[in-house]
């Protein structure tokens, strides 16, 4: 069994800043890719940003320069700084991890449960 907990949601003015963090618990034998996805109200899921375990990182143009990914591979958990927020920001946030259980095992995706942040005055 692996579990993603997500945490570091909540609401905050324009311009502010939040930091999300997901940790990867659980039957784990090695974390590929990690990163972050979000989904508005009325709006599909769109992917945020992805860091390789490599610390190789990836991000939407709507967020560069403003959300910064990163990623602790000791604790299996991966962090977005998310600073000059806007209201357009606001969506569940949910952490996704390529995890591989065994040693050749087949890699899964996991998801977080989400977390809430909105940005509103």
């Amino acid at each position: 069994q692996v579990q993603l907990v997500e945490s570091g949601g909540g609401l905050v003015q324009p311009g502010g800043s939040l930091r999300l963090s997901c940790a990867a618990s659980g039957s784990i034998f090695r974390v590929n890719t990690m990163g972050w996805y979000r989904q508005a109200p009325g709006k599909e899921r769109e992917l945020v940003a992805t860091i390789t375990s490599g610390g190789n990182t990836y991000s939407v143009d709507s967020v560069k320069g403003r959300f910064t990914i990163s990623r602790d591979n000791a604790k299996n958990t991966v962090y977005l700084q998310m600073n000059s927020l806007k209201p357009e920001d606001t969506a569940v946030y949910y952490c996704n991890a390529e995890i591989i259980r065994s040693w050749g095992g087949y890699v899964d995706d996991h998801w977080g449960q989400g977390t809430q942040v909105t940005v509103s005055s």
